[in-house]
């Protein structure tokens, strides 16, 4: 047990020492950081992230962040970068290099080469002093304390404040840039995130013959039989010039029967809800499931955008379980 807690300790103070770090990180932002955010606004291309070890990893993920967040980025090993991938580096591009100790080998030497391009420099190092720094146009402060290491050897707290002061670059672009939901979601057709985000109710919905209609004076016999065919639990009621004027659940039903032995015998408006929920056809599908969800319905008879009294489609709580919305 005295193990079990000390393992716990030693967690605790790693969080602990990198919490700090990020909130000292925090409270030492200054212009620096806007002239960085300005230099990538201002530059036509991408923005080109690079860094060595540790460094680099963090990179990678920078660079990730940034592409996903509408600013174009890309990856530049700096030792792959003397060897050739410099001529990834265009005019108009802007340079994210980052190394906490501001002495990289491998960076220090694409340095002059990157100067003579012409590309603003932006670093992100702990020694302003450093050659990184006094090369950069602009240097972001990611100095800590202390490395959460217990031998003070492993990078742990210096990619932390740099991965944070990454993220706070990015997301301070994607809302200087209006970046929207709908943006992000054309970068992540295939995820989870994507559907909810770019299907909507049209792509989903039944159509034509699917959709189960009946008109104000049809028999219950007769409504019962269309929601039976159409196998979606619901039948929409129309009035002669075709406007929704109501709906006929389950739920419906089973309310009829306890108040109408003759039920089958009954007028559909006896027995209908009236003012049902709709939703225009060109909604997000993401926004069918919510309204389904508040009103604890399964289905939901679709509308044109405009004139909502016209009914084009149905969609039911299972078409948004299929397609992966629920």
């Amino acid at each position: 047990m005295a193990k079990r807690n000390n393992d716990l300790d030693v967690a605790r103070r790693v969080f602990e020492i990198e919490a700090r770090a990020v909130a000292d990180l925090g409270g030492r932002l200054d212009e620096a950081f806007v002239k960085a955010v300005n230099i990538v606004l201002s530059c036509g291309g991408k923005v080109v992230v690079t860094g060595m070890g540790k460094s680099g990893l963090i990179c990678k993920k920078i660079s990730a962040t940034l592409s996903s967040t509408g600013t174009p980025a890309f990856f530049l090993h700096p030792a792959e970068g003397m060897h050739g991938d410099l001529g990834m580096v265009m005019r108009g591009d802007a340079v994210l290099a980052v190394s906490y100790s501001g002495e990289t080998d491998e960076l220090k030497q694409i340095l002059p080469a990157l100067k003579r391009m012409g590309v603003p420099i932006i670093a992100m190092t702990g020694h302003p002093d450093s050659a990184l720094a006094h090369t950069a146009d602009v240097v972001l402060d990611i100095r800590v304390e202390e490395e959460a290491c217990s031998l003070g050897l492993a990078p742990t707290t210096s990619t932390t404040a740099a991965l944070v002061m990454g993220d706070a670059l990015a997301v301070t672009l994607l809302e200087r840039r209006g970046f929207t939901q709908e943006d992000f979601a054309k970068f992540h057709p295939s995820g989870a995130l994507g559907r909810k985000l770019l299907l909507r109710v049209e792509d989903l919905m039944h159509v034509g013959d699917q959709i189960p209609l009946v008109t104000l004076g049809a028999p219950m016999r007769q409504t019962v039989v269309e929601m039976s065919s159409k196998r979606l639990g619901v039948a929409g009621v129309c009035d002669r010039e075709g406007r929704l004027v109501g709906v006929v659940t389950d739920g419906d039903l089973r309310r009829g029967m306890e108040k109408h032995q003759d039920l089958f015998s009954r007028s559909v408006e006896e027995v209908m809800t009236t003012n049902p929920k709709t939703i225009e056809r060109t909604a997000l599908a993401a926004r069918a499931l919510n309204l389904m969800e508040t009103h604890s319905i399964t289905q939901l008879f679709v509308t044109e955008a405009g004139n909502t009294d016209i009914c084009v489609g149905v969609i039911h709580f299972h078409d948004l379980l299929k397609a992966g919305i629920a």
